[in-house]
């Protein structure tokens, strides 16, 4: 395990009252004003030759557009990274100043960051700091420093299953979606995963709430007991190089920004101790990894913008890269998406995928100990149980898998899938313990449409499409599906190898417009999400299977929420 995941909890709890002080006058006279600003200086984690640091800097003046912290060591020690901030050293003299996205410090606002730095001998806290020439009160050793124990939830306090024991956040934004369609009380109280899926939706975009607004209620949610809180991290450069209704904000060849801009704001954010005693999960970039395998090179599937993406590594930079810096928080589960059984269950994909992952796994100074497992069927429809048929049945004279809809798959549905990809990922070098998530917020497929029992012999294609009950016509389609349903209900531990059924996309936000629609978040307009699309080589050429009049990827989609309750399986009550 790298000394990187063993890491920091940045931004520690402030401590007034120490010395190096300084008072500005009360105008009015009446004593003391606030303390211009305060700076918490905490080492995280201490080796004989290095050592990491979290700084946490409280404005108590006027507000700023920009700052510099400056401070000076006694001894040997050298600054050699950093995060948040950028950092500068001459002599024993260091510079702290502000990125870019962290610039503004309004009155009574605190910003983080953190480095990692080399000594020998001694390795004291520095006396003295300034901001901006001001010099600022100094936290006094308190709790977190080098000889404090181990912060709760380290890194060797991680529970092998963050669902088991534990209540799941509510995201009170989609509770309020879902109570006021008819009916939506029956599911307004179940957990969703918060998608941070532009830079601008750290902080809130559009109203919403952001990043520090969802943990700050997930600690009112919390109480005294244990809770999960589940994030979608996807905002990679060049991000789902074959589907434009998800494209996003940045370049194909913009690394530099997915990483300074989206994953350390995300990361100090989860670093603070404030959220220490939080439980949480994040979905790693849904969809980016498959690509590379399945939608590249000589492929009929193939497409331009994911061979660019193939090309400059960036898809593999960035999963690394986010897999390194949230996994040195000691609270956070990272689990990277898998796609699922209709994308990667065939020989020439299924091998392949996972070796690939582990290639990112290793990237960017991540370790396959950065994954504590991985997540199939997000945002996606692939029936978690198909029941009536098995892909070691034989019907006149031909295997299941010579029929149209499983067409020499391995797998006839998510769960077998899931736990064998579970295996076939330990095989290439992931840790034995790795636990699967299953999205299971839309694969019912209930209503009165679903088969009771077997589809009749009389052709292997009649025997799976009258037994199936995954109703798309093709495992391909992904788009606002008609005909879909609710299915399992969250749970933790449902099956062996499977640490949770997921909500990760929350029923009823679309998955893409059926129009061009003009926007500002970098959505573009995917055939596959026009009902009227008669299809492309991913899907096999066939309909598109999408609903009509569906808004952006993301926004609340009525129609498909109302479907969704029709036909949730198990049914609702």
């Amino acid at each position: 395990m790298s000394r990187t995941r063993t890491a920091l909890l940045a931004a520690m709890a402030l401590v007034g009252g120490a010395t190096g002080t300084a008072f500005a006058v009360d105008p009015d006279g009446a004593g003391a004003a606030a303390v211009p600003c305060t700076v918490d200086y905490k080492i995280q984690n201490q080796w004989s030759t290095g050592f990491t640091a979290a700084v946490t800097i409280t404005n108590n003046s006027a507000a700023k557009s920009s700052w510099s912290l400056k401070w000076s060591y006694a001894g040997n020690q050298k600054v050699t990274s950093g995060w948040n901030a950028k950092l500068s050293q001459s002599g024993a003299a260091v510079t702290a100043a502000n990125e870019s996205y962290n610039a503004q410090l309004a009155t009574g606002a605190s910003v983080s960051f953190g480095f990692q730095g080399s000594y020998s001998g001694s390795n004291a806290i520095p006396a003295t700091f300034t901001l901006d020439g001001v010099t600022c009160n100094v936290d006094d050793g308190g709790p977190g420093g080098p000889t404090d124990p181990p912060d709760p939830g380290g890194p060797s306090n991680r529970v092998n299953n963050p669902y088991e024991g534990a209540k799941v956040y509510v995201n009170p934004e989609w509770s309020a979606n879902a109570a006021a369609e008819p009916g939506g009380s029956r599911v307004a109280n179940q957990p969703t995963g918060i998608w941070l899926d532009r830079i601008a939706a750290i902080n809130g975009a559009g109203g919403k709430m952001g990043l520090r607004a969802h943990l700050d209620e997930a600690l009112r949610q919390k109480g005294s007991g244990e809770l999960v809180v589940q994030l979608v991290i996807y905002n990679l450069p060049g991000r789902d190089c074959a589907a434009l209704a998800s494209n996003g904000e940045l370049k194909a060849d913009e690394i530099g920004r997915y990483k300074t801009e989206y994953i350390d704001p995300i990361k100090a954010i989860l670093a603070d101790s404030k959220y220490a005693g939080l439980r949480i999960v994040t979905t790693v970039e849904i969809d980016s990894l498959p690509n590379l395998v399945t939608n590249t090179g000589s492929r009929p599937t193939a497409t331009p913008q994911c061979d660019v993406m193939k090309a400059n590594g960036n898809y593999i930079k960035g999963v690394g890269y986010a897999l390194n810096k949230l996994g040195d928080v000691p609270n956070v589960y990272n689990y990277v998406d898998a796609g699922h059984h209709g994308w990667i269950g065939w020989d020439d994909n299924f091998g392949p995928s996972a070796t690939l992952f582990k290639e990112a796994a290793t990237a960017e100074g991540a370790t396959v100990n950065d994954v504590h497992g991985f997540i199939t069927n997000t945002a996606n429809y692939s029936a978690l149980k198909e029941e009536n048929f098995s892909i070691t049945d034989n019907v006149a004279g031909k295997s299941v898998r010579e029929s149209k809809w499983v067409d020499w798959n391995r797998y006839t549905d998510e769960l077998s899938f899931a736990q064998a990809f579970r295996n076939q990922l330990v095989s290439v070098g992931f840790p034995s313990g790795i636990g699967m998530l299953i999205d299971t917020s839309r694969n019912g497929w209930g209503g009165s449409a679903r088969p009771a029992g077997p589809g009749p012999q009389t052709s292997v294609d009649a025997y799976v499409d009258g037994g199936r009950y995954d109703r798309r016509f093709n495992p391909g389609n992904w788009c606002n599906q008609a005909g879909a349903g609710l299915g399992e209900r969250p749970q933790a531990n449902p099956a062996a190898g499977i640490d949770a059924y997921v909500w990760m996309k929350p029923p009823g936000e679309s998955d893409g417009s059926s129009k061009a629609i003009d926007n500002d978040e970098g959505k573009g307009f995917d055939r596959m999400c026009d009902p009227t699309y008669t299809g492309n080589p991913r899907n096999n050429h066939n309909m598109s299977g999408a609903l009509p009049d569906a808004p952006l990827s993301g926004k609340w989609f009525s129609a498909q929420f109302r479907q969704l309750m029709q036909n949730a399986y198990p049914p609702l009550s």
